[in-house]
């Protein structure tokens, strides 16, 4: 019996988490426990995720919260630690680059437990982003590293890495929407929201570099004015991002946007839904560049770089600089079909690669 603890805290966790959920279960000789650190807490974020993708609940809620990088991070480990000694496991498996991921990782190498990476090897090259910190800390001390793209096996190589320690396996956020998609398609979102199939955009914003910088944040606001004018947008509005409309007195500049409708965060089935019948997303977010990819949606990415360059060179994403005019200019091309998208599929991207991990850790004996 190989004993394994899944450590999920996050929206993107949650959707990583589910089809190795499912894997594992389905293979006698595990024996597995789920720990939710309640990094996301908001009950759009988290709970219905579980309902959405049919997780099992959590045996075990560390309840941590938002806090700073320091605090959050020092608190998961605190309240990870008894769960890894109660539980004894051979493996302990993290996903993505959060801080539940460098915090739950450092619990278990410290107390002699194999780390899992999944989604290992991803690298924006930007030092200013806490995520990069996390994925580099946690790569390096871990014991088993699952890739979703070739750029992360030669980064990777680059840092030194044991390449037996690096499996090229696909990407689990991609079995959940390939698992997902004709559940999404049910969803009745379009009619509840008064939206056309390809007649509306959807945004994300969530990042700090984005919604923390009162310049750069209007910045995007003033290009998006200019873009709800022709295109309805719709806007799942992260609780970072709201509360900073409200301290960065930016009401009136959202209120006189009439083509722009702020929701509450969705849940997966509904949010699959609206991705999928877009004509264009616009975000800062990580994982919707890949579902777009897949989804074949045009994606504007507002960042200065990505992690995940396969969604540029094989997909459907493009990074745009932070500026109205680049904004703008994008968007125009995307519109009047200017803006080349490859279209293609990243190679093992097919809805298999939470099967492939538990094979590959089956046939690995714990020491």
């Amino acid at each position: 019996m190989i004993k394994i603890i899944f450590v999920c805290g996050t929206r993107p966790n949650f959707i990583k988490i589910a089809p190795l959920m499912k894997a594992f279960k389905a293979e006698e000789y595990y024996n597995t426990l789920l720990v939710h650190t309640g990094q996301h807490y908001d009950e759009n974020m988290s709970k219905s995720f579980f309902d959405d993708l049919n997780i099992p609940r959590p045996d075990v809620n560390l309840e941590v919260g938002s806090a700073s990088h320091a605090v959050q991070t020092a608190e998961i480990m605190r309240r990870f630690e008894p769960a890894v000694l109660d539980f004894k496991p051979d493996y302990v498996i993290v996903v993505g680059d959060v801080n539940s991921t460098i915090a739950c990782g450092l619990v278990a190498v410290k107390l002699g437990i194999k780390l899992v990476h999944v989604e290992a090897g991803l690298r924006s090259f930007d030092w200013t982003m806490p995520e990069e910190i996390n994925r580099i800390l946690t790569d390096r001390i871990s014991d088993l590293l699952f890739v979703t793209e070739q750029s992360a096996i030669d980064n990777l190589n680059n840092e030194g890495i044991d390449s037996d320690k690096v499996h090229f396996v696909g990407n689990t956020m991609i079995d959940t929407l390939l698992a997902n998609r004709k559940k999404a398609r049910k969803s009745n979102i379009l009619k509840q929201l008064g939206l056309c199939k390809r007649e509306y955009g959807v945004i994300t914003l969530h990042r700090p570099s984005n919604v923390d910088d009162t310049e750069k944040f209007q910045t995007i606001l003033l290009a998006l004015n200019e873009i709800q004018k022709e295109l309805k947008l719709v806007f799942p509005i992260h609780p970072r991002t709201r509360k900073n409309i409200t301290s960065m007195n930016m009401e009136k500049l959202m209120d006189g946007m009439e083509n722009l409708l702020l929701i509450p965060p969705a849940g997966y089935l509904d949010f699959l839904c609206l991705l999928s019948d877009a004509a264009l997303v616009i975000t800062d977010s990580g994982g919707i560049q890949e579902e777009t990819t897949i989804l074949g949606v045009p994606c504007m990415t507002l960042r200065e770089n990505t992690e995940r360059p396969v969604t540029i060179t094989e997909g459907t994403n493009h990074l745009v600089h932070v500026t109205s005019e680049d904004i703008l200019k994008n968007y125009h091309e995307i519109r009047d079909g200017d803006k080349h998208n490859n279209g293609i599929i990243p190679k093992l991207w097919d809805g298999k690669a939470a099967q492939r991990i538990a094979q590959i850790i089956a046939q690995r004996k714990p020491t």
